[in-house]
C-alpha cells in the first residue's frame, strides 16, 4: 500500500447507514459563513441556523431566509442549551473561540467542524475529543483543509514518498500596493500564519520552522509568484507522515516582493511582537476585495515502480456567481471544504466519534460531493469569473 494510503482509507469502506438530513449550525456570521449558509440552504439535505452576537449580521441572513439566533459565545452555559438539538456545529468564527465552541457542541452531543488553522485551538479540540461520543473534525477550511486532502491524494500515489510540498494562495487579482495585497479572509488568522512557528518535516524529522523563511520562487499560467513558510497550512499531515517521508512542508503564495515588506514589518520594525497593532494598520491599509484567486499548488516525489517520479496537483480558483450572488474565490473554497467532509460525514464516509483528520477524506470522495464539486469548476477559464 502506497504512504498516506492507509490513513485516508481507513474508514472508505464502512458499511453506509441510511443517510438522513442534518440540522446544521453555523457559529459566526462573516463573509465565510455566510457563504456557507448560502450553500447549505440551496441543500434538500441540510436545515441551517446562523447564530452570532452581531444583530446587523445576522439581519442580513434574515432577508435570505435564513433562520438565525442571537447568542453570545462567552457565557458557556448559554452556548451548550443553545446548540442542542443540532446535529452538527460549525465554528466560523475567531480561532481564539474555538475551545468554547467546540467544549459546547460536546456537551450538546453534536459533531464539531472548524475552520482554523491554530495549532493551539486545534490541540484542545483533540483533547475533547478523547471521549466524544461524537466526531470533532477541525481545520475544514482551504489551508489547512481541502489541501491536506489534496496532499494525501498525491503522496498516496508514491510506493515510497520522499517529498511533498504544499502551496498555497490566496490573492488579489489585480494587485495594486506595494503589499500585491488586498485582504479576502481573517486577519487574524493572516497575522498568525506571518507570526507563529511552523510544522514540518525536514531530514526525516519532525520539526518547528521559522515563518517567512525557505523562500522560493514558482511560476503558473504565465504569473510568477514568491512562497515561504507560513504557519498552521499542514493541519495534522506531519503527524500522519512522520517516518514515511524526508521532507513535508507548506508555504503561502504571494507576487513577489511580498515576503521582503512583511520581513520589514514583523522583524526590523518589530510588529511580530503588536500583533494588535499590525491588525490595526492591515486592516486601516489593506482594503478588502472580492476579485480574487485561490491558487493551490501541490509536488511530491518519490519512487514508483522502482523510478523517481515527480507528481503535482494544480487548482486554481475564481470569484464567481453562485445562485445569483457573487462570491469570492476564498470564500467559495473555504466554505466548500468544510461542507464537503460534512457532507462525507453525513453519508457514512467518515468516522462519526472521535478526532478525524484530513487525510482520512479522500480527494475522490471530497471532489464527487454536492459542495467538494466547485473545487471541480476551480480550473477556470475567464468564463468562469465573476463580471
Amino acid at each position: 500500500m502506497r504512504a498516506g494510503q492507509a490513513a485516508r482509507h481507513t474508514f472508505r469502506k464502512r458499511k453506509r447507514r441510511r443517510v438522513l438530513s442534518w440540522n446544521i449550525c453555523v457559529i459566526g456570521a462573516g463573509k465565510i459563513g455566510q457563504m456557507i449558509a448560502a450553500l447549505l440552504k440551496s441543500s434538500s439535505n441540510y436545515s441551517i441556523t446562523v447564530a452570532d452576537r452581531d444583530l446587523s449580521a445576522l439581519s442580513v441572513l434574515n432577508r435570505q431566509g435564513i433562520a438565525t439566533r442571537q447568542i453570545d459565545v462567552s457565557d458557556a452555559a448559554q452556548l451548550a442549551k443553545a446548540l442542542t438539538g443540532f446535529d452538527a456545529i460549525i465554528s466560523a468564527a475567531p480561532f481564539f473561540l474555538t475551545p468554547q465552541i467546540a467544549k459546547a457542541a460536546k456537551a450538546a452531543g453534536a459533531h464539531y467542524f472548524d475552520l482554523t488553522e491554530d495549532v493551539a485551538a486545534t490541540n484542545a479540540v483533540r483533547e475533547l475529543a478523547k471521549d466524544s461520543a461524537t466526531a470533532f473534525m477541525p481545520q475544514c477550511g482551504l489551508a489547512p483543509g481541502f489541501v491536506g486532502i489534496a496532499g494525501a491524494a498525491l503522496a498516496a500515489e508514491f510506493d515510497t514518498l520522499d517529498s511533498l510540498h504544499m502551496r498555497v494562495g490566496a490573492l488579489p487579482l489585480y494587485p495594486t500596493n506595494a503589499l500585491k495585497y488586498n485582504l479576502t479572509w481573517s486577519t487574524d488568522g493572516l497575522i498568525n500564519e506571518y507570526c507563529n512557528p511552523c510544522d514540518a518535516i525536514v531530514n526525516g524529522e519532525r520539526v518547528k520552522t521559522a515563518p517567512l523563511e525557505d523562500y522560493e520562487v514558482l511560476g503558473h499560467d504565465g504569473v510568477e509568484y514568491e512562497c515561504f513558510n507560513t504557519s498552521g497550512g499542514l493541519g495534522t499531515l506531519p503527524e500522519t507522515l512522520d517516518g514515511k517521508a524526508r521532507a513535508v512542508s507548506y508555504r503561502s503564495i504571494r507576487y513577489p516582493g511580498h515576503c521582503d515588506i512583511l520581513k520589514l514589518l514583523l522583524k526590523d520594525l518589530g510588529l511580530e511582537r503588536r500583533r494588535d497593532l499590525l491588525k490595526d494598520i492591515f486592516e486601516t491599509a489593506l482594503p478588502r476585495t472580492d476579485q480574487d484567486v485561490v491558487l493551490v499548488y501541490c509536488t511530491a516525489k518519490g519512487m514508483i515502480d522502482g523510478s523517481l517520479r515527480e507528481k503535482s496537483l494544480i487548482n486554481k480558483s475564481y470569484a464567481r456567481k453562485i445562485n445569483g450572488q457573487v462570491w469570492s474565490a476564498i470564500q467559495v473554497t473555504t466554505a466548500a471544504g468544510v461542507l464537503g467532509v460534512v457532507d462525507l460525514m453525513r453519508t457514512g464516509a467518515l468516522p462519526t466519534q472521535g478526532f478525524v483528520r484530513q487525510e482520512q477524506v479522500a480527494l475522490s470522495d471530497f471532489l464527487n460531493t454536492e459542495f467538494g464539486r466547485l473545487y471541480r469548476a476551480g480550473d477556470a477559464t475567464q468564463q468562469n469569473k465573476a463580471a
